[in-house]
């Protein structure tokens, strides 16, 4: 009777493997090539938008401080520049957090190296049955052009976002240019209006004089006539 419970009833020890493939590897948190190279993007289109706020096109806008108090204005600027920095980052790190890029970016380099992985090794051409992958991987395979998507867009943005720091780096130098013609007028004006009080205290001057000069006529006129 034992022996045919043993015979019923085998030892796990010894059953096959099953054939369910290993689960995958959890995604590492540290980012990868396509979220540094995002990071990297970011920090290079913050910094030229930084680089168009420059002292001297601030400074520019605001020609009575720069000249009279240019340390407090650019103190001003430096806050202004930081304050602008820590702001974008922390939007941006918001972001990455919320959306949690890092690891669906890490998540599609594995992907990717795994496709040509499998390429390379000519396995493109055989056919995974779905029922044998796991819903992990079937969930990153419906993820995947999801992904694609979203960092064509990353790109997109990204390039619409240089593109208006060119514009508005443009639109700063036009700005700091019509001040400069502002003030080079200003000073003509104020240059005929020194000349214009000048010429008119000579004027009168000279009318004094003539008036003192009519009395003494007149007062010689009348002792000759007395």
């Amino acid at each position: 009777m034992a022996e045919e419970n043993r015979s019923t009833y085998p030892n796990p020890s010894q059953q096959p493997a099953s054939p369910s493939p290993p689960p995958p590897a959890p995604v590492p948190l540290t980012p990868g090539p396509r979220a540094s190279r995002l990071q990297q993007v970011f920090g290079q289109a913050l910094a030229r938008t930084l680089r168009a706020n420059s002292y001297a096109n601030f400074s520019g806008c605001f020609p009575t401080p720069a000249k009279h108090v240019p340390a407090s204005l650019e103190s001003v600027w430096r806050q202004l520049n930081a304050k602008l920095e820590e702001s974008a980052k922390a939007e941006f790190d918001d972001i990455m957090h919320e959306r949690n890029a890092v690891g669906h970016l890490n998540e599609l380099d594995r992907l990717v190296g795994e496709a040509r992985h499998r390429r390379d090794n000519g396995q493109g051409e055989s056919r995974v049955a779905p029922h044998t992958l796991t819903p992990d991987e079937l969930y990153r395979a419906h993820l995947t052009p999801y992904l694609q998507e979203t960092r064509s867009n990353l790109n997109a943005k990204i390039h619409d976002t240089e593109a208006e720091n060119a514009e508005l780096a443009q639109h700063i130098q036009r700005q700091r240019a019509e001040i400069e013609a502002l003030l080079s007028g200003l000073e003509s004006v104020v240059t005929d209006l020194e000349g214009a009080a000048v010429a008119a205290s000579q004027f009168s001057g000279e009318n004094d004089l003539r008036q003192e000069a009519f009395k003494m006529d007149e007062e010689v006129k009348a002792r000759s006539e007395i």
